[in-house]
């Protein structure tokens, strides 16, 4: 193989089915070509330090997914997937066909991060490493639903959502000053869902959606697949450039503004409130419904450390639809997330989602629910909060010794948005065949166009092989 894999002995995962990921990886991506030779058994132990039998294993299972074949006597061999492979969708369908690491775009990133590396090699990832997160919690809640009548792990749960989850959420957004009722929230599978649901409902093809730029890129296709135009208003510290905003209002009088007032996604900035004010009135004067993105609230320490204005606070769901979730503190796994806003759109919400899914996970919904209530929740999210901030002022000083500039590096948050200073397209291609996964700047706007700019996640840019990568390319 022309570049070693890297494994972790510290994870749960085994040596042996990191190596099958890896290996599969690079033949889906075409970084190993059909036909070539593997290393033998025990050139690949000796060279990544692992015993013959685990790379036996290894082989076999990949033997057994079509991926190698063994031909006896001569070794193991990449075999040529094409005939399993699905066709390639028309050139007018939207995406475009995945070459290596070429044509990087949201699908890549996001296939990437379920499966190519283990977490600590992919600083370009949206969540926080498995060990930061409440394992136990989540499976003592499992255990005790478990034990309760066999019913509701059974039946189908309610359309608006898990009754006493929409309670406690109540009391979590009262919290924040904002005024919603159980009757007013429905809960959905994660933001991801909330933000379809929303989009579904307010925009018919040919609409325009405003979003930051940058701003969390997976909403992008997802909106374009509505056939809603997407447009960007560009990002600064404290918000969006309120004159291109109101410019652009008048202009293009779209239906939606996706924001994130509280740790922007990737900049992890915060909404002032001047800017916040803004806001409302360009929307009030345009007749813009506002949908704000909480999903980072549990990450951010409080306006003491860095200001930051809800506008669902200031305008009690009037105007402004509310998003949160618990996968990036919690567990992605469970996807639960929830919509609160009017009484009258919940109801109708509520309809969509029933004829979309019927219900979301009742089971799901009760564990975030019984997490929440046994009051562990908030000294969890206190302790990822306190081992961030052991990190970022660290990093961001490591950073920028490898040359990186970053304009603003942020007081909370997961997230750093850094300049490397080049076309970082070309530099994730260079990182990914290295077996790392970066997340470059071009993803995070609607225009796609190359950037020097992308996404890092302190929490998992700790791994050495990282400092090494950047180092080498981006040092002095």
């Amino acid at each position: 193989m022309t570049n070693t894999i890297l494994l972790s002995r510290a994870g749960g995962e085994s040596l042996s089915d990191q190596i099958v990921r890896s290996v599969a990886a690079r033949i889906d991506d075409r970084v190993l070509r059909a036909g070539a030779r593997m290393p033998s058994i025990r050139q690949f132990a000796n060279a990544h330090g692992v015993s013959p039998f685990t790379v036996v294993g290894a082989y076999d299972k990949l033997v057994a997914r079509g991926y190698l074949e063994s031909r006896r006597g001569a070794g193991f061999f990449i075999r040529d997937r094409a005939p399993l492979q699905a066709p390639p969708a028309p050139r007018d369908a939207g995406l475009a066909p995945h070459e290596g690491t070429q044509g990087l775009d949201v699908v890549w990133l996001v296939r990437n991060m379920f499966r190519t590396v283990p977490h600590q090699y992919m600083p370009g990832t949206g969540v926080l490493p498995a060990d930061w997160l409440d394992g136990v919690a989540i499976g003592n809640a499992l255990r005790a639903i478990s034990r309760q009548h066999s019913s509701i792990l059974l039946n189908y749960g309610v359309p608006q959502g898990y009754l006493p989850l929409r309670q406690h959420l109540q009391h979590k957004l009262a919290e924040f000053e904002i005024g919603a009722a159980p009757e007013q929230i429905v809960t959905t599978a994660g933001v991801t869902q909330a933000l379809d649901m929303v989009a579904r409902e307010f925009t018919r093809p040919g609409d325009t959606v405003f979003v930051d730029d940058p701003a969390w890129f997976l909403m992008f296709g997802s909106f374009a697949a509505l056939g809603a135009r997407v447009v960007g208003i560009p990002r600064l510290a404290d918000g969006p450039d309120i004159a291109q905003l109101a410019e652009l209002a008048a202009l293009h009088k779209p239906k939606l503004y996706v924001i994130n007032s509280v740790l922007h996604n990737p900049s992890s900035s915060s909404l002032s409130a001047a800017k916040a004010f803004q806001i409302l009135r360009i929307a009030e004067e345009h007749d813009i419904t506002i949908v704000e993105d909480d999903i980072y609230c549990d990450l951010h320490p409080g306006s003491s450390v860095q200001p930051a204005t809800r506008m669902a606070a200031l305008d009690q769901l009037q105007r402004v639809i509310y998003l949160g979730g618990f996968s990036k503190t919690m567990a992605a796994n469970l996807r639960v997330g929830f919509i609160a806003t009017s009484e009258e759109l919940a109801q109708r919400l509520a309809d969509r989602k029933m004829l979309q899914t019927l219900t979301t996970s009742d089971i799901g919904e009760r564990v975030v629910h019984k997490v929440l209530s046994e009051g562990s929740y908030r000294k969890h999210t206190e302790r990822i909060r306190t081992r961030l901030d052991g990190l970022r002022a660290r990093t961001v000083r490591q950073l920028e010794k490898t040359g990186m500039r970053i304009a603003s590096a942020p007081p909370a948050g997961m997230f750093v948005w850094v300049d490397a200073g080049r076309d970082t397209n070309a530099l994730t291609e260079k990182a990914m065949a290295q077996g790392l996964l970066l997340a470059p700047g071009s993803l995070f706007s609607p225009s796609q166009l190359p950037s020097q700019f992308m996404r890092l996640n302190i929490a998992a840019l700790q791994a050495p092989e990282i400092w090494r990568f950047l180092q080498r390319e981006l040092g002095a």
